[in-house]
């Protein structure tokens, strides 16, 4: 039986030299043993698994699996199954786990089982989780459209993991993808170097790749990397080497891949066609290069991956899925090229337009909460924004002071490309066609260089675009709930015209200090007054004296108060006739809420990082 971990996660010593080395602050490790109830969730919208194991000489491997959302999903007890199409003649990590097994015969793990690690992901919601664990059982099922079964190399797959560990992990750099089934028809191309012109015109457009590595053979981690198509770069491809390189970019600042390539630096990875459904495997060593090294590698990297290739398969046809694209992330900074390619560098520096924001002015709300109008510098090239999008924001000309290895005054900033995200607040056509707004507190790095400049100033920083879909949705009839945590309100403000407010059930948990947000976004909009449920926390004696005051305006308005926090029954009573619920909260509160709100369909971004 497979050991099912209870004990908090700790970082292991890769982990830890990487934390140090980049300097970042020390914090508990949030992995969750065993399958967390937010990890089932994830796991069982996905419609890709990337799942990633050892092979006989301990060198790690990667496929990527898709189907149906629930193609993957939990027994109970951390087990997970998994059951859909393969290719059962090329796919690596198929032949390691299922090795010679026949058409319906079962394979079983001995004793504690074969090390396996997997990332679930819903790529249309860039929703994903991380896991790892022990395979405990899998078996085969032919699928041939011919009388010889051989002759067909797909096969339906089920495959039965236990579960040790699992993160709900950050989803910055995912480009959005419409996941539809198809059936592998698999044909090896190439098993040997240098990698043939297909497999190095798929990793000229490749967007994302998959990759797994290990803690020695104590625990594996499988991972996503994404980017602007061609963000992986190849060095050398010659019948003696190939060596890819690609860019680390900012994220959870976990760093739990480069933990395990520290101290066992090897990768197995898998570059997906979504188009067509080729696949690149390989298995490879690996190089952390970071410091001043790093940008000799890739001009404007503070930390960079090289790739040695040990082994490689490309094949044609061996994915189980295609991928329509939607959106690419807004946080992919362009191509970094390599030193060699300094012209093709050059060249798109040239071609490229850059839209600016120009900073023209802002509204204090309350003491760490504003308002920040902008106008756009070419409307036509960024496009229109709908209500419910973010802006991207690049700070980076801004902000940047290149590489650092030690920033004892602001450690956070080691390592971030200073691209941020913010929801729009204004709903279009409340200002001119080329201005919009944004309502955000005052957190970290960029946040207070908004806060501190002057209007005057002129500020303008590169635009990179609108994006996302949080959007509202209100039929007929039926109430519509939204649940905001302090700043989360601002989705809703963007679409407070479209709606009909007297439908609209709006919980708001707020703390004291930031009573003038809700103030402001009242006194814009009295009708939502008597549709308001406001939720104050921290009210006390040491409470700003005007507080009083403001909820006395407040109750004018018709918004009822309450001086506590949010509670399971304040949402238990107003759930009749409301199927969908929307939430902009914080992870404790809306992990809390998704427990009170059971059969109830939940919309909510997650955005955690």
């Amino acid at each position: 039986m497979v050991p099912i971990h209870t004990a908090p996660i700790r970082f292991h010593e890769g982990e830890k030299q990487m934390r140090s080395l980049l300097r970042v602050p020390d914090g508990d490790n949030p992995t969750s043993p065993g399958l967390s109830p937010y990890a089932r969730r994830v796991l069982h919208i996905s419609s890709l698994l990337a799942i990633g194991t050892l092979d006989a000489e301990g060198r790690p491997w990667t496929t990527l699996l898709g189907g149906e959302p629930g193609f993957a999903r939990s027994l109970g007890q951390s087990i997970i199954v998994v059951k859909t199409l393969v290719d059962r003649k090329f796919d690596p990590v198929i032949g390691i786990l299922l090795g010679d097994k026949k058409d319906g015969e079962v394979h079983e793990e001995k004793g504690d089982g074969r090390l396996v690690s997997a990332l679930g992901i819903h790529l249309a919601t860039r929703g994903r989780v991380k896991l790892s664990g022990k395979m405990v059982t899998g078996a085969l099922r032919y699928h041939t459209r011919e009388a010889d079964a051989d002759e067909s190399g797909a096969a339906e797959v089920q495959l039965v993991f236990a579960i040790q560990q699992s993160l709900g992990n950050c989803p910055k750099y995912l480009n959005q993808k419409q996941i539809v089934q198809s059936l592998p028809e698999p044909l090896l191309l190439s098993d040997t170097l240098p990698l043939p012109e297909p497999a190095l015109r798929l990793l000229a457009k490749a967007d994302m790749f998959f990759l797994s590595s290990s803690n020695h053979e104590s625990n594996m981690g499988t991972n996503h990397r994404g980017g602007q198509p061609g963000f992986v770069r190849v060095a050398k491809n010659n019948a003696f080497e190939s060596v890819l390189v690609y860019p680390e970019l900012s994220g959870n600042r976990l760093y739990q891949t480069l933990g395990n390539l520290y101290t066992t630096p090897q990768a197995g990875l898998i570059f997906p066609d979504f188009d067509s459904g080729d696949a690149l495997y390989l298995t490879t060593t690996t190089e952390i290069v970071l410091g001043k090294e790093a940008p000799t590698v890739l001009p404007r990297s503070n930390l960079v991956v090289k790739l040695h290739v040990l082994a490689a398969r490309f094949v044609k046809n061996s994915l189980s899925f295609r991928g329509d694209n939607l959106e690419r992330s807004p946080y992919n900074p362009p191509v970094r090229y390599l030193p060699a390619e300094k012209a093709i560098a050059d060249a798109q520096t040239n071609n490229s337009k850059v839209v600016y924001a120009k900073f023209l002015a802002r509204d204090r709300l309350a003491p760490t909460i504003a308002r920040f109008r902008f106008s756009i510098s070419d409307p036509e090239a960024s496009g229109r924004w709908t209500p419910g999008q973010y802006v991207a924001l690049a700070f980076e000309n801004e902000l940047s002071v290149g590489y650092s290895h030690m920033r004892d005054d602001d450690p956070k900033s080691l390592n971030d490309d200073l691209v941020r995200t913010f929801t729009v607040s204004s709903s279009p056509g409340e200002l001119p066609e080329d201005e919009f707004e944004i309502t955000i507190r005052n957190v970290g790095t960029v946040t207070n260089f908004l806060f501190r400049q002057n209007v005057r100033s002129g500020l303008e920083v590169p635009l990179k675009g609108f994006g996302g879909s949080f959007t509202i949705q209100q039929g007929p009839k039926g109430m519509v709930p939204f649940v905001a945590g302090g700043i989360g309100i601002t989705p809703l403000l963007a679409q407070l015209h479209t709606l009909d407010l007297a439908r609209v059930q709006l919980f708001w948990t707020i703390n004291v200090h930031d009573i003038g947000l809700v103030i402001d976004t009242i006194e814009r909009c009295p009708e939502l007054g008597p549709s308001t449920r406001i939720f104050i926390s921290r009210l006390s004696e040491q409470s700003p004296p005007e507080s009083n005051l403001q909820i006395q305006m407040l109750e004018v308005y018709g918004v009822h108060i309450a001086t506590r926090r949010m509670v399971a029954s304040d949402v238990e009573g107003h759930q009749d006739g409301s199927s969908i619920w929307y939430l902009c909260t914080g992870g404790t509160l809306r992990e809390s809420l998704l427990a009170w709100l059971p059969g109830k369909t939940t919309v909510y971004e997650d955005f955690d990082y």
